[in-house]
């Protein structure tokens, strides 16, 4: 059973992105099509590699933030061994889904002695944070945009009238629903009859509640929530740079640059790693601020092509500086 639930969490995600890929795709008539991958080879690179740095600015910051928790631990990591823990992490959760917290700690207790529990808490810690402040970002957003959803509206209802009678998909709910209650069963049943699961949620949970206090309890609350700060600057900024690769996408305004941030946060909150899902995401919501498409399409394909070129300069960008760091780290000494 353990064996099956970790499969369904790695391949439902993945098989969600990727019927997201070949649903949208296919929905773009052959002009569409041909103006996607056309827009491909006009993308001005040297936008795009600006938005890497700016992305790999924010990883640093992480791994600075992360050394203020771990302080008020009394724990005091050198900032590479932290830095190179953070970008293992998010190259590890590419290969497996929700894995990169994880390793991220036991990388951390094998350079620095810094204990697993407590530097897994620290990190769930952290996320809660950046979860708290996205959540924040996503309500400014929508509040700022209450007149947008008209026009969403009109924009599906234009897409539904364009692709003819449709079968009724209302019954998708029942099939979610259904879904979580067997999961919420699955995981109550295992709780219940493995003392050495329950053990080891309980010490992540004490691990988390540790790392929690940290944040509110640190020494250097002003550097912690300044860094905070500079992460999700440089996140928007990192995204808004990328609208700078296409013509087409650099007339978007703020509000949709932000509204499309936010959209593709929780497009890689659902799908680890975003495949699929952060582009269409992104491009959904961004097309409601760029002129209609022909023939009543839902998305423009310059804003498709756009995010797929952030997903896939960040990527790579992980996959390329996450898998030096995963050498590095694991070639150093271990701390005495």
């Amino acid at each position: 059973m353990k064996r099956l639930v970790g499969v369904l969490k790695v391949v439902v995600p993945l098989a969600l992105g990727v019927w997201l890929i070949f649903y949208f795709y296919r929905q773009l008539s052959d002009e569409h099509k041909h103006q996607l991958f056309e827009a491909f080879g006009r993308a001005d690179l040297i936008w795009l590699w600006l938005s890497v740095l700016l992305g790999w600015m924010s990883h640093l910051s992480r791994a600075w933030r992360w050394r203020y928790l771990l302080d008020h631990m009394g724990y005091h990591p050198r900032f590479w061994n932290c830095y190179h823990a953070v970008m293992s992490g998010y190259f590890m959760n590419l290969l497996l889904p929700r894995a990169g917290e994880a390793s991220r700690a036991a990388l951390l207790y094998r350079r620095e002695r810094v204990p697993f529990e407590k530097g897994f808490g620290t990190i769930m810690a952290e996320r809660a944070v950046d979860l708290i402040l996205l959540m924040l970002i996503g309500l400014a957003t929508v509040l700022l945009q209450i007149d947008k959803i008209d026009l969403f509206k009109d924009r599906i209802n234009g897409f539904r009238h364009g692709q003819g009678p449709t079968e009724d998909g209302g019954g998708w709910g029942i099939y979610v629903l259904a879904a979580i209650v067997i999961g919420a069963a699955i995981g109550t049943y295992m709780l219940v009859t493995r003392p050495d699961l329950r053990a080891r949620l309980m010490d992540r949970l004490r691990g988390f509640g540790e790392g929690l206090r940290s944040v509110i309890a640190t020494r250097h609350k002003g550097p912690y929530f300044f860094h905070t700060l500079l992460i999700w600057v440089l996140y928007v900024g990192m995204f808004a740079v990328g609208f700078l690769c296409l013509p087409a996408t650099r007339e978007v305004p703020w509000a949709g640059i932000m509204a499309g941030f936010v959209a593709g946060a929780f497009g890689i909150v659902l799908v680890q790693g975003g495949i699929g899902v952060y582009p269409a995401f992104v491009a959904v919501i961004v097309s409601i601020y760029m002129a209609p498409s022909g023939g009543g399409a839902l998305l423009r394909p310059e804003a498709l092509a756009m995010g797929w070129l952030i997903w896939t300069a960040q990527t790579l960008m992980i996959i390329a500086l996450g898998g030096i760091s995963l050498l590095l780290i694991s070639r150093s000494k271990n701390a005495p």
